[in-house]
């Protein structure tokens, strides 16, 4: 993919939150970015940059804990336009939510995803 195909991105924490969700995807078009906790200003410039983050569409899915909202409330500030997608506070971590939840969740934020996972 070249840096200028980026049409949708999905913003994580951690690793294990983008292989997790990487298995339910069904759509070349999404990239996924682990910021690996709080971002600092340079990091953020370099992903808004690199990503076209001001003229993507950007989602931001974190876990249901204090790391987390702190991580989505930055995000928030620094990138208003950005649609929020929610676990719930039941499992709190993107990587424990169970497949079948996350793609229903995914498949409401018109991403697409492997149908499979809703029939499981």
């Amino acid at each position: 993919m070249m840096e200028d195909d980026y049409s949708k991105v999905i913003i994580v924490e951690g690793l294990s939150d983008k292989k997790h969700i990487e298995k339910i995807l069904d759509d070349n078009t999404i990239t996924i970015v682990c910021t690996n906790g709080t971002i600092g200003v340079e990091r953020f410039e370099e992903l808004l940059e690199y990503y076209h983050l001001d003229d993507t569409d950007v989602f931001i899915l974190v876990d249901e804990d204090d790391s987390g909202m702190k991580l989505r409330k930055q995000l928030a500030r620094e990138l208003p336009h950005a649609e929020h997608i929610y676990v719930s506070s039941e499992f709190r971590e993107v990587a424990a939510t169970p497949m079948k939840t996350l793609a229903s969740i995914l498949a409401g934020k018109r991403i697409g995803i492997d149908l499979n996972y809703l029939a499981k």
